[in-house]
C-alpha cells in the first residue's frame, strides 16, 4: 500500500510504503530527451514502459542478476526494493549510435568488433559526462569495489538482454544500467527502469528504431513502436 510521495521526476513518481525498505514506482505518460530540454506527454506511454520494464527486470532477477524490481502491481505501478541511488550509469554498447558515434566521428550504427562499456556521471546539469573509475571514486560516488561490481553486473546483464531481444527480432544497440544500494541489505543492485526509454532498439529486419530516438529525432509513432516492443516480448517464453 503506497503512502507519501518521496520523489517526483518527469517520467516516474516514487511512493513510500508501510514497509521501510519497499517503494512503489508509478510510471507517467511523459517522455523527455536531451536531459529534459525536450518534453512531451504521450497517452499510454507510462503503461508501456511499466510493463516492458517489469518483463526485463523480472527476467534479469530470474537469471540471478539482482534488481530493485519485486512485482508489477497494475498497469502503471511496480513494487520495488528501496535503494540509495548511486549517481552513475553503466552503458553497454553493441553498436556506436547517437552521441557516442558523433563524438568518435563514425557512422551512426557502426558495429565494432567488441562490446563497449562506458561509465557516465548521472548529472543533468553537467550533461551526464563520461567519467573513469578514478574520477568516480575521487568524487565519492562509489568505491572501487562497488564500481567493479557494477561493471561486472552490466557485462552479464547486457548479453542476456541482447539475446532476449534477438529472440523477439529486435537488436539491442545499447542499454543504460543504473544502480543503487539496497537500503535493507546494502547490496549493489540494478535500479530504475529498463525500457525503450533507456535502450536503443532496432528492428532486426528493417532497422526501424523502436525506442526513444523516435522522439529525439522527431520520427513520430513513439507509442506504436513501444507497443510493438511489448507485444513481441510478451510472446516470448520467459
Amino acid at each position: 500500500m503506497k503512502n507519501e510521495l518521496i520523489f517526483e521526476g518527469n517520467e516516474k513518481r516514487v511512493y513510500s510504503t508501510e514497509h521501510p525498505h519497499r517503494v512503489v514506482f508509478h510510471y507517467n505518460d511523459v517522455i523527455v530527451a536531451f536531459n529534459g530540454v525536450k518534453r512531451a506527454r504521450l497517452r499510454g506511454k507510462g503503461i508501456l514502459t511499466n510493463k516492458i520494464s517489469a518483463i526485463l527486470l523480472g527476467y534479469l532477477n530470474s537469471c540471478g542478476i539482482p534488481t530493485h524490481f519485486i512485482q508489477r502491481l497494475d498497469d502503471r505501478e511496480q513494487l520495488c526494493r528501496r535503494i540509495s541511488i548511486i549517481p552513475l550509469e553503466v552503458v553497454v554498447h553493441n553498436r556506436m549510435a547517437g552521441t557516442l558515434a558523433s563524438k568518435l566521428g563514425v557512422e551512426d550504427g557502426f558495429k565494432p568488433g567488441n562490446t563497449i562499456t562506458d561509465l557516465c556521471y548521472n548529472n543533468d546539469e553537467l550533461g551526464d559526462p563520461l567519467v573513469n573509475r578514478d574520477q568516480a571514486a575521487a568524487l565519492g560516488l562509489a568505491t572501487y569495489e562497488e564500481l567493479a561490481q557494477m561493471f561486472a553486473t552490466a557485462k552479464k546483464a547486457g548479453p542476456l538482454l541482447t539475446e532476449l531481444f534477438h529472440k523477439a527480432g529486435i537488436e539491442l544497440v545499447d542499454v543504460k544500467f543504473e544502480f543503487g544500494r539496497d537500503t535493507e541489505t546494502g547490496e549493489i543492485i540494478i535500479s530504475d527502469e529498463i525500457s525503450p526509454d533507456t535502450c536503443r532498439l532496432w528492428d532486426e529486419q528493417t532497422g526501424e528504431r523502436m525506442d526513444r530516438d523516435r522522439f529525439r529525432l522527431d520520427l513520430g509513432d513513439v507509442v506504436p513502436a513501444y507497443s510493438e516492443v511489448l507485444e513481441r516480448l510478451e510472446k516470448l517464453e520467459i
